[in-house]
């Protein structure tokens, strides 16, 4: 009966840890053509691409999930304060910088 148990258990937070899991990459793909917008509108000319991902992978999942919502709502003034914010933070702009776009900076 207690193998029964965990099994279930076990089984049921596999399901949990999967359901966030695809949860958190819908919001990253999202967030990413967000930011992405976001970059093209306010720098024209430059490849958007890797200063978005700099961008994602120093967002935190609360950010990413806020981003994410603009997909959807829109982009305000907010969002752009956001991903401005995320972009000016020095893991960022090392990022940034690393990915060969020290002239954007």
């Amino acid at each position: 009966m207690r193998v029964l148990i965990a099994l279930s258990v076990s089984v049921s937070l596999g399901a949990c840890v999967q359901a966030n899991d695809a949860a958190d990459t819908v919001a990253r793909n999202t967030a990413k053509g967000v930011v992405n917008g976001v970059v093209a509108q306010r720098f024209p000319g430059v490849n958007a691409a890797p200063v978005t991902d700099c961008v994602i992978d120093n967002a935190s999942r609360f950010e990413i999930f806020d981003i994410a919502k603009a997909g959807a709502t829109g982009v305000t003034p907010e969002t752009v304060e956001t991903v401005t914010t995320i972009a000016s933070r020095p893991e960022t702009v090392q990022c940034i910088s690393k990915n060969g776009l020290g002239l954007f900076l």
